[in-house]
């Protein structure tokens, strides 16, 4: 059974040309066209003739443009040079849109495709067509939604059993072995702790102890203790501070300075 679903393209498409950026610029274009009447459209067609005109020459040339650029060239020539795509696109936009307003023509003003003028007429459609397609490339950029960030990763967790991935906690160090506790649970890994530190990726914290990493985003207090410190965590035991990593836990501002 075949799917019932839009192809994504079709979808993207669809939701940039019914944006409502993209059909106020269409119509903003077919307005000032439709009054101006370029290209002798002025004196040789009367009011409504040259808005229908001018607008089904915008559409379909805007939607021609689109479809070459993201439809055809964006998934062969997506390592190419962004200036080098917006020309191949208008060239090629610019042909069809010289064969469409030739075949337009005919009908309209009885101008016979590929008589006197067409040089003329596809070197205009072709300078309006790579500017048209500037004008997409900037729409299309401004409409799409910015990717979101990847998650950072923590090699650390794939270590963990699944139903013990959470927010790392703290590590710390049990003869050969590491204790790794993290909100959903501990696990001892046979792993240095050195070796446990440099896996706990974008993680904001530091090694506070020679036995002890901890998370500072996972700190629910912090009680002086002498020249040392203690980590009172949400979740487990007590972590120790050293004298030597007092400056660590004042630079991440757990203690005043």
């Amino acid at each position: 059974m075949s799917d019932p679903r839009p192809h994504p393209a079709l979808r993207e498409w669809r939701a940039h040309l019914l944006h409502p950026l993209t059909l106020t610029a269409l119509a903003a274009v077919s307005v000032v066209l439709w009054l101006i009447g370029p290209f002798g459209t002025l004196s040789s067609l009367s009011l409504l003739p040259r808005a229908v005109y001018w607008t089904v020459l915008t559409v379909l040339g805007y939607v021609i443009g689109y479809l070459i650029a993201y439809a055809v060239l964006r998934p062969s020539l997506s390592g190419r040079a962004h200036l080098a795509r917006i020309l191949l696109a208008g060239c090629l936009t610019g042909f069809a849109m010289t064969a469409l307003v030739s075949a337009l023509n005919w009908p309209v003003f009885g101008v016979v495709p590929f008589g006197p003028g067409s040089l003329t007429l596809a070197g205009t459609t072709l300078v309006i067509s790579v500017i048209v397609m500037a004008v997409i490339d900037l729409f299309s950029r401004h409409l799409s939604p910015a990717p979101a960030d990847a998650p950072e990763t923590v090699p650390l967790l794939d270590r963990l059993p699944f139903d013990k991935r959470g927010a790392l906690v703290a590590i710390s160090v049990e003869d050969h072995y590491v204790r790794v506790r993290t909100t959903k649970g501990e696990e001892m890994i046979l792993m240095r702790l050195a070796d446990a530190i440099r896996e706990v990726g974008a993680t904001p914290g530091a090694q506070v102890h020679r036995s002890h990493w901890a998370a500072f985003d996972q700190v629910a207090a912090v009680t002086r203790d002498g020249d040392r410190a203690v980590l009172q965590m949400t979740i487990g035991g007590d972590i120790p501070v050293s004298r030597r990593h007092i400056p660590t836990i004042k630079e991440a501002g757990l203690l005043p300075r």
